[in-house]
């Protein structure tokens, strides 16, 4: 079990994780928010990642996940795409998906509205659920820094969605 940090871009906090695997373009993580808690699993883009190093205690975190009896192990049917191909992968699976860009303190969660080979658009889920129908904006594909899926968040807005979603609210 390899515990690393991660320096993304301009951000201010390191990105903590398990690391499960990695191609040319992303880093899958096993995310570790604080201390001891395991929360979901996170994509990082290697192009924004200017640093990764192990944790000081690694060999701490480490025995309380072995002492928790916690399975580290690759999301099921996960296979490395490019980010539009991940976040429809995730909408297929979720119903919805959360990426982070420039911006570390701003999550977005949502639906692809539209796309081409540069930008993309979606429809915005707010945290009840419910789509944000005064929601405007295009991203640029290559400024996506992390994908994340799984948290405990994530499943709550992905629930909520898919619940407000079949009560076409």
């Amino acid at each position: 079990m390899k515990i690393e940090n991660y320096q993304i871009g301009d951000w201010e906090d390191l990105e903590t994780g398990v690391f499960l695997d990695e191609n040319d373009d992303w880093i899958l993580i096993k995310s570790i928010p604080s201390d001891y808690e395991i929360d979901g699993y996170k994509l990082l883009n290697k192009s924004y990642v200017e640093n990764r190093f192990e944790t000081e205690n690694s060999e701490i975190i480490q025995k309380v996940l072995e002492l928790k009896e916690i399975e580290i192990k690759r999301p099921k049917d996960f296979k490395f795409k490019n980010t539009l191909g991940t976040l429809k992968w995730l909408e297929e699976i979720y119903g919805c998906f959360e990426f982070q860009e420039e911006e570390e303190e701003d999550l977005f969660y949502g639906v692809l509205e539209s796309f081409d080979i540069e930008n993309f658009s979606m429809d915005s889920i707010q945290s009840d659920g419910i789509i944000d129908l005064d929601f405007d904006e295009v991203f640029k594909i290559k400024e996506v820094r992390t994908i994340s899926f799984e948290s405990d968040y994530f499943r709550s807005i992905s629930l909520l969605y898919n619940y407000n979603k079949q009560k076409n609210i």
